[in-house]
């Protein structure tokens, strides 16, 4: 008998999961985000970064309880692939904080985007997923979750509303990337409180 995995291998080149779509972004937890930047600069040849070192969120929550989280994040691309380092600056609950605490350092989350944000977390929950920490940047078009889908490490899943501010960012930091030729490797992006 003759198992067929994926049936019509055209169809599927671009489908990563059933229920979300495509992996758009990796996501590494690091304690150090600056050593990280370089490592992925000189190492990896990754570039240019775009630092924010105050991320300033609308809301957040954390299991359903508000948190502050204090947090740097640094975003490049890999061909399409996006790499989002996150250094957590304070010690609010956050799955970010639970990952550290539980050992771990590096992929923490992979992030599907979508412009039909309300559609994908109504499925997501329908399909018995369960928040872990979700929170708003820029505006309601700024939303993200990420589900509790830690049991294996690395296999958060995230998703990220880009039908606003965000999405336009993303495809910057894309082209960017890849016409980076080394130059300004880490270009800070300031927070709306500076």
């Amino acid at each position: 008998m003759e198992i067929v995995l994926y049936p019509n291998p055209e169809e599927n080149k671009s489908r990563m999961s059933r229920i979300f779509g495509k992996v758009c972004q990796n996501g590494y937890v690091v304690r150090d985000i600056e050593a990280a930047m370089q490592h992925w600069i000189e190492v990896m040849g990754v570039g240019p970064w775009f630092y924010i070192e105050d991320v300033e969120t609308d809301w957040f929550t954390c299991r359903g309880q508000p948190s502050d989280v204090k947090m740097s994040i640094a975003l490049a691309n890999s061909g399409d692939l996006q790499i989002e380092l996150i250094q957590q600056r304070n010690d609010a609950p956050s799955m970010y904080r639970e990952f550290l605490a539980a050992g771990h350092e590096g992929l923490q989350h992979m992030s599907y985007w979508t412009t039909d944000y309300q559609q994908l977390y109504d499925r997501a929950l329908a399909a018995g997923y369960q928040v872990g920490h979700e929170g708003q940047i820029g505006g309601p078009q700024g939303r993200f979750a990420y589900f509790d889908t830690q049991a294996h490490p690395g296999t958060v899943i995230e998703i990220s509303d880009i039908s606003g501010v965000k999405g336009k960012t993303f495809a910057h930091i894309r082209k960017v990337a890849a016409d980076w030729d080394g130059s300004d490797p880490i270009r800070v992006i300031r927070s709306r409180r500076d």
